[in-house]
């Protein structure tokens, strides 16, 4: 019997499989697919040491009704999926109270401050230095208002939280990115992050690390979870403690043991495209909300979020998102026959839960990490091995929203 069993390969499991093995945890992973295989893969590959701030709802109809209308390709809906995220929703908006909001941003800020360094000696360890870029990423605007307002924002977050950046023109942009030939007005280079040039082999990069550091990965599934004696179960693997980071998965398997977890199911989309011309940086199309990111796999556009019970063939924040790219580079035609698609896990508090279930003993909690989960897999993990190991306040205020 193994001491902890963990639900889920993707970046949240192996934070807390690496974090739990460095403190003599003998621990397995179990995973449908293998390591890196879903949402950790389709994210934009940025580690956002700048996002010191979650996504709140707006807090104004007008504003509310122009998301809700597609305005900027921010959001997508479709209106039969509502009903079952509406009480989540709700909450959300709730949530982004100026001074609820508060209160989230300063915890939200405690971890992503910590995010880079919880990476650093992982990348090192697994040799995966290769796939990081640090130098930043592009935050551009299309309008010159738009550009001063994204100024006077990145004004703030230096005073408040010391993020370093700086404002390029329209000239200097097209200098550093030559192959931007499109029209814009100029961008934000948040020059703290990293990138990741393939998120999914950063993530298989970790579990390979976790392995030679004697953790075993097996393929099975996870809804077979049930009590054995005096542990857990599942996937044939037995163990005295077990772990659920199952993203978006998480809430459907623990309403099998009576818990309620509201959730806002985000959806992305991305394609790959070839093309000669490549960047040099990430670059957000801030105005469009696309992220275009130069990765292994060609260059990869990525879109906002769609809340729908399922995937849409041809999404249409992707076509929206393909043409707007188009307007600023030349790139070739699509690698893959269709969009990839994934959910974002989005808390209505906008904090990952981690904490040990109320009722199940041996039973701990660790996802709903938003848009940041890449990010802050490895720092929450930490978080939830010193928890598992006695130090139960490394988790105060992430212990929210399960009923």
């Amino acid at each position: 019997m193994s001491d902890v069993l963990i639900l889920g390969a993707g970046m949240a499991g192996l934070g807390a499989a690496l974090a739990l093995q460095a403190r003599g945890r003998d621990c397995v992973i179990l995973d449908r697919t293998g390591p890196g295989q879903e949402t950790s893969h389709g994210n934009a590959g940025i580690l956002q040491s700048e996002a010191s701030e979650p996504y709140a709802l707006p807090r104004s109809p007008i504003s509310l009704l122009r998301m809700a209308l597609g305005e900027g390709n921010a959001l997508s809906f479709d209106p039969l999926a509502l009903p079952a995220q509406a009480g989540a929703l709700l909450r959300y908006w709730m949530a982004s109270h100026p001074a609820r909001y508060a209160r989230a941003a300063a915890l939200y800020h405690q971890l992503i401050s910590t995010a880079l360094g919880a990476h650093a000696p992982l990348i090192a360890a697994a040799g995966a230095d290769n796939l990081i870029q640090r130098d930043g990423y592009w935050e551009a605007y299309r309008s010159e208002r738009a550009l001063d307002a994204a100024e006077t924002t990145a004004r703030r977050m230096a005073r408040t939280y010391g993020h370093p950046y700086t404002i390029f023109g329209s000239e200097s942009l097209q200098r550093a990115e030559p192959a931007v030939t499109g029209k814009l007005a100029g961008a934000v280079l948040w020059s703290g992050p990293w990138r990741a040039s393939d998120p999914g082999g950063l993530v298989q990069a970790y579990a390979r690390l976790f392995e030679q550091r004697g953790g075993s990965i097996v393929t099975g599934d996870a809804t077979t979870l049930a009590p054995h004696g005096a542990g857990w179960k599942a996937g044939g693997v037995e163990a005295e403690q077990v772990v659920i980071a199952l993203g978006p998965w998480s809430p459907a398997l623990l309403r099998r043991f009576g818990y309620r977890v509201p959730m806002v199911a985000k959806r992305g989309y991305h394609m790959h495209f070839k093309g000669a011309a490549r960047l040099n940086r990430a670059l957000v199309d801030a105005e469009r909300s696309i992220v275009l990111s130069p990765m292994r796999q060609g260059l990869r556009i990525a879109t906002g979020a769609e809340l729908s019970r399922k995937a849409a063939p041809h999404p249409r924040q992707m076509r929206r998102g393909e043409k707007a790219a188009r307007e600023l580079m030349d790139f070739g035609p699509p690698l893959e026959k269709a969009a990839w698609s994934g959910t974002r896990p989005c808390l209505p508090g906008m904090l990952p839960l981690i904490r040990q279930a109320p009722r199940h003993r041996g039973m701990w909690l660790h996802f709903g990490h938003g848009h940041q989960g890449f990010t802050l897999g490895p720092v929450t993990g930490e978080r939830l091995a010193r928890a598992m190991t006695g130090d139960i306040s490394a988790i105060d205020g992430l212990d929210q929203g399960l009923h």
